[in-house]
């Protein structure tokens, strides 16, 4: 009897170590956050800023995103603006674009997994004041700072060469259409144009060097493509990626486009634009033929760059479009808006 008694005494632990660990397997595992540590700021300008990471531990569960947060207030999350920075552990760098000039930002690297966001430790810089530039009218122009250029982020409005010289103010449509010299006007001849979109300046005016402010120049057809480039090896593109043209997003201003709803476009959701601070417009221009057109759905930018006997290299947006255009077509009749380079 004594046996039978420890036989089921027996019986019962082992059923019971069993129980325990049946039900061991399916209680929920225990994850733990990444190990993270934020880089210091470098590269600041008025707009943009670098700035990175280091994951020493994925805290037992893979790292499905990484990148930076940052806020003009203390302890950003992911819940503010970001990066992405693909996945895992190791090191890290981050570009942060649209910033606000003469501004305190925090920022802290985070990671993402299982055990949810973890985030290093929280540094902080100021982004770069404003440069401006005065033309010969005195009007004071707003820059950026991209990648090794800085341009203008307005279109011109001067109604003087830089050596005091006035430009003839063309209103007359034939008058328009005979010139083979320069001229301007303001899109459908309303000066109220001008404080928004700027002058629209034919080709015979870019051409004669004088049109920018000392000190800056009318952009080459190459240097509008050091600025694409740029932007497109440095994920400006609307999706991140670092191939193909998809960067009109990144160069159009977030105000006065015509909606969209095409992938990628200017015109969907405007909030999302800018990130280069470029703040382009979409001024329209005046054809050959003297009409005003496409106020509100392209932007149109000459070149210095002669293309061939009729007309200069030069490059456009439209809101329905998610890539920056070059061109060679049109005359140097047409006018066009005008951004200026630093020399």
């Amino acid at each position: 009897m004594i046996k039978q008694i420890n036989v089921t005494k027996a019986f019962c632990g082992l059923l019971l170590l069993m129980l325990s660990t049946f039900i061991s397997c399916f209680q929920e595992e225990t994850y733990y956050k990444a190990t993270i540590e934020t880089s210091q700021v470098t590269s600041i300008t008025e707009a943009t800023a670098i700035c990175g990471g280091m994951i020493s531990a994925d805290g037992g569960s893979n790292v499905t995103a990484r990148g930076v947060c940052w806020s003009t207030t203390t302890n950003p999350t992911i819940e503010n603006d970001t990066t992405f920075d693909a996945e895992g552990t190791g090191p890290f760098v981050s570009l942060l674009k649209g910033l606000s000039p003469s501004t305190t930002y925090f920022v802290r690297a985070y990671a993402v997994n299982k055990g949810g966001a973890g985030y290093g430790n929280e540094v902080c810089f100021t982004t770069n004041a404003e440069v401006v530039v005065t033309d010969m009218d005195g009007n004071v122009y707003k820059t950026v700072k991209i990648g090794t250029q800085r341009w203008m982020i307005e279109n011109l409005k001067t109604t003087k060469f830089n050596d005091g010289t006035p430009i003839p103010l063309v209103t007359n449509g034939a008058a328009w259409t005979a010139l083979k010299t320069p001229g301007y006007c303001f899109y459908n001849n309303d000066v109220a144009n001008k404080s928004t979109y700027g002058a629209l300046y034919n080709w015979y005016t870019v051409n004669t060097n004088k049109l920018a402010p000392t000190g800056w120049h009318v952009p080459t057809d190459a240097e509008w493509s050091i600025l694409e480039n740029y932007l497109i090896a440095n994920g400006y593109n609307f999706d991140g990626t670092t191939t193909d043209n998809k960067i009109a997003k990144s160069l159009a201003a977030t105000t006065l486009w015509h909606t969209n709803t095409g992938v990628g476009a200017i015109g969907n959701d405007l909030n999302k634009n800018n990130k280069s601070g470029f703040t382009g417009l979409p001024g329209g221009f005046r054809r050959l033929a003297s009409t005003f057109d496409d106020i509100g759905y392209y932007g149109w930018w000459w070149s210095s760059t002669q293309g061939n006997a009729k007309s200069a290299w030069f490059r456009y947006l439209t809101y329905a479009g998610g890539n920056v255009n070059r061109a060679n077509y049109g005359d140097m009749n047409d006018g066009f808006s005008v951004r200026c380079i630093k020399d």
